[in-house]
């Protein structure tokens, strides 16, 4: 056989060795060999089922396959690069291993088709692990929050202390965050569910291939109806990236609450040492690197769906070469969400809550101001303009007291409206602000584990 079997008598000149180079993928795409095999082992059933090849070659090949299967598992196989990529360094091998009739394998069918294939296989499984590895993120999430619905903590807006909130509350926020995503990978996977395998290089075949066939043995929902788009089609290839993409901005943001939570301005969670770093020359130093690194990866991720979305923008239909650097970013894109994903979760699990840093980070602020502004409205029938504009004036007075809220005495408060009394001061207490947000998807404690059960409910 010749070395490179995609190569037929009408090149006249080798290739050259920098086409080579660039044109290689095999370090990238041999991740692709569970796939790509099983691809064509679908497609040798198939075609002996069709009667396009004998019984006795299809069982051969399909042996073939099976034994190269395990060698490359075991890593007992060293691809080569002269064979460009995976498909050709399985069909050289598959020559080595039975001859002559491996070149039976690649009848009607096309490289196009079954990089097509093998990549919405691979992102198949994997939108699975991800699935997976999330749903057990959010079981963090829920048992932290299980564990701190009476614990107190700042709300910000702005990154200012805005209001008071229970800790469960904020961890609860981030379940249904990570909610959504995997509601995205989900439909994502819907929309992938269809076999490309039988288009052919871009316009089907004439062999009598029975589509429904490799289809079921895929585990696809159905075959794709238009040849020319299912091979250039990567459409699922960025919204896989997407996905991955978004999860990432959202450990981003979960990251840099762990990177100020854990500074010494906030003090409100240590970090284990096994998920810390010290410094090569301070050594009072505890570096969140993990909570960082999974903050610059992020970048890196949503760099490669900018990237993907420029290969594909000009393309004209159908394949081109361009698409074979998308699986470089698939890739790239999985591995470091998986990773991030991980040690966020170790993170959250391993962190020690400090609930008296976070109380006095409330006591020092003004964050029941919207509650005085509220009970002015309930009890004393303020307009809620007029009643925000005197807890303005209050709160005004008590800066230049250098006091908080809840510092001012009665006799102080009268003196803007002799109608406030202890029961409309007593809310000032964080404990009744929480209490007291009952509405729907609110902070109160009762509202907490309500939704602590339905997210069990819904998502575990």
């Amino acid at each position: 056989m010749k070395k490179n079997p995609s190569r037929n008598e009408n090149f006249k000149k080798e290739t050259s060795s920098l086409l080579k180079k660039i044109n290689k993928s095999i370090d990238i795409d041999q991740r692709l060999f569970n796939e790509d095999i099983a691809c064509s082992i679908a497609h040798c059933y198939m075609m002996i089922k069709s009667k396009i090849i004998s019984s006795s070659d299809g069982k051969t090949i399909i042996k073939g396959l099976q034994q190269i299967h395990k060698e490359i598992k075991n890593n007992k196989f060293k691809f080569e690069d002269s064979l460009e990529d995976i498909h050709m360094n399985i069909e050289s091998l598959l020559f080595k291993k039975i001859g002559p009739i491996a070149g039976k394998l690649h009848t009607a069918r096309s490289r196009n088709d079954q990089v097509a294939t093998d990549l919405k296989l691979w992102i198949r499984k994997k939108i699975s692990i991800i699935d997976n590895e999330i749903k057990n993120f959010q079981k963090t999430f829920i048992t932290a929050a299980k564990k701190n619905v009476h614990t107190l903590m700042p709300g910000y807006t702005h990154l200012q202390i805005a209001q008071t909130v229970s800790f469960a509350h904020h961890m609860m926020a981030y379940v249904e965050m990570f909610g959504r995503d995997r509601s995205r990978l989900n439909n994502c996977l819907t929309r992938l569910n269809e076999n490309p395998l039988g288009s052919g290089a871009l316009a089907g075949t004439s062999f009598n291939i029975n589509r429904k066939i490799t289809t079921k043995l895929l585990l696809f929902k159905n075959a794709t109806a238009n040849s020319i788009d299912s091979v250039s089609d990567r459409d699922f290839v960025i919204e896989f990236i997407f996905c991955l993409s978004l999860i990432s901005v959202h450990l981003s943001r979960l990251a840099e609450e762990i990177v100020l939570w854990s500074s010494q301005h906030f003090q409100f969670i240590k970090l284990p040492d096994e998920l810390s770093t010290g410094s090569s020359i301070l050594p009072q130093k505890k570096n969140p690197d993990g909570a960082e690194l999974v903050r610059g990866k992020s970048s890196l991720i949503i760099s490669n769906l900018s990237a993907i979305l420029n290969i594909i923008k000009s393309m004209p239909l159908s394949y081109n070469k361009d698409m074979q650097e998308d699986k470089k970013l698939v890739f790239d894109s999985f591995d470091n969400v998986l990773i991030s994903l991980k040690v966020l979760q170790e993170t959250i699990k391993k962190m020690k809550i400090n609930k008296i840093k976070m109380l006095n980070a409330i006591n020092n602020s003004n964050a029941t101001a919207i509650d005085l502004s509220d009970a002015l409205v309930k009890e004393l029938n303020y307009s809620f303009r007029d009643s925000y504009a005197l807890t303005g004036k209050i709160v005004n007075y008590a800066n230049k007291k250098n006091k908080f809220l809840h510092e001012l005495s009665i006799r102080e408060l009268k003196k803007f409206d002799n109608n406030l009394s202890k029961q409309i001061i007593s809310i000032l207490s964080p404990q009744n602000s929480i209490k007291n947000k009952k509405s729907v998807g609110g902070t109160a404690p009762e509202n907490v584990k309500q939704a602590i059960k339905q997210a069990v409910s819904k998502y575990l």
